[in-house]
């Protein structure tokens, strides 16, 4: 997945009340949403599901260059959709802050590249639904599309925001970040196909929770 690990004080303070502003705007218009259509109680008990997996595997590194780690934004997205997913976001970046996986400065600059992932896969997998009908296929296309989407926004957000105390110009940031970004993508197959055989196995014994299927 696409995150920042950055620590408090990387973003100036400016950047940091921008991005968190950004960040409750979009979760003050899913509340908004929440409110005047009320979601069927099975997508709030699979987002409860969905907010502990995805919590869980955030806090197992894969030992790929340091450590990367699988999100399940893309499936949060084609289970729950944009607007759950974005509390689901918000959640699982304050649960990660409080044990200190990346600052609290951060967790609106997160939302906003978590949620991302979370609206891109939601859209292609929607999208794909005549065009790719196998849920497999459609699944990981969603999934690794979602996840290169994040991986742009975060690459935007650190570049936008510039980080204190590095002495590094921004070619050289850029430079860094793209290979993050390519280390991510590589772990994105890998979540690719675990989403598209989660996905598929949802939809041979509960289609009901796939909400573009029964549409």
């Amino acid at each position: 997945m696409a995150h920042i690990h950055l620590e408090d004080g990387s973003f100036t303070l400016f950047w940091v009340i921008i991005w968190w502003v950004v960040a409750l705007a979009v979760i003050g218009a899913a509340l908004v949403v929440l409110r005047t259509r009320k979601p069927d109680p099975r997508r709030i008990t699979v987002a409860a599901f969905c907010t502990a997996a995805a919590f869980a595997l955030f806090q197992v590194d894969i030992p790929i260059a340091g450590g990367v780690h699988i999100s399940l934004t893309p499936l949060v997205g084609i289970l729950t959709g944009p607007v759950i997913g974005s509390l689901i976001v918000l959640i699982t970046n304050i649960l990660a802050a409080a044990i200190g996986h990346g600052g609290w400065g951060v967790i609106g600059a997160n939302v906003l590249v978590n949620f991302s992932e979370v609206v891109v896969a939601y859209g292609t997998y929607r999208g794909l639904r005549n065009l790719v009908p196998d849920l497999f296929s459609r699944a990981g296309i969603a999934t690794f599309t979602g996840l290169l989407c994040g991986n742009l926004a975060m690459i935007a957000i650190v570049l936008v925001s510039g980080i204190q105390g590095v002495n590094q110009d921004p070619e050289q940031v850029l430079a860094g970040l793209t290979l993050i970004a390519a280390i991510n993508m590589v772990v994105a197959i890998i979540e690719a196909l675990m989403t598209g055989l989660v996905v598929s196995s949802i939809g041979k014994m509960r289609p009901d929770l796939l909400e573009s299927e029964r549409k």
